[in-house]
């Protein structure tokens, strides 16, 4: 069984900084894509970054400039650096990835984290 499990969120006085990790475990072979999305009250889910196996990343607009997604492979972690952050950054963030088991049958599933909430004060 594989689990996605995220930290690091709270609350945060705007123009400040909070880190999140969201670290998977269970029974993995590999993962391919990392992503972070956030979903806001009363507003769809949307994709903040996104890092490939070989660390290549994207942003959506809205964050780029302020937001870094890495990932530490060997502790099959991502994380999201996030500064200068704003009120309208506040959402539950969630962390998702493309992972590849092989119990109980050998395929790639996406996963999805609980969810770490993040609150940026005016």
């Amino acid at each position: 069984q594989v689990q996605l499990v995220e930290s690091g969120g709270g609350l945060v006085q705007a123009g400040g900084s909070l880190r999140l990790s969201c670290a998977a475990s269970g029974s993995i072979f590999s993962i391919n894509d990392m992503r972070w999305y956030r979903q806001a009250p009363g507003n769809q889910r949307e994709l903040v970054a996104s890092i490939t196996s070989d660390g290549i990343t994207t942003y959506a607009d809205s964050v780029k400039g302020r937001f870094t997604i890495t990932r530490d492979n060997d502790k099959r972690t991502v994380y999201l650096e996030m500064s200068s952050l704003k009120p309208e950054d506040t959402a539950v963030y969630y962390c998702n990835a493309d992972i590849k088991v092989t119990r109980p049958i050998a395929a790639q599933f996406r996963y999805w984290g609980q969810g770490t909430q993040v609150t940026v004060s005016s």
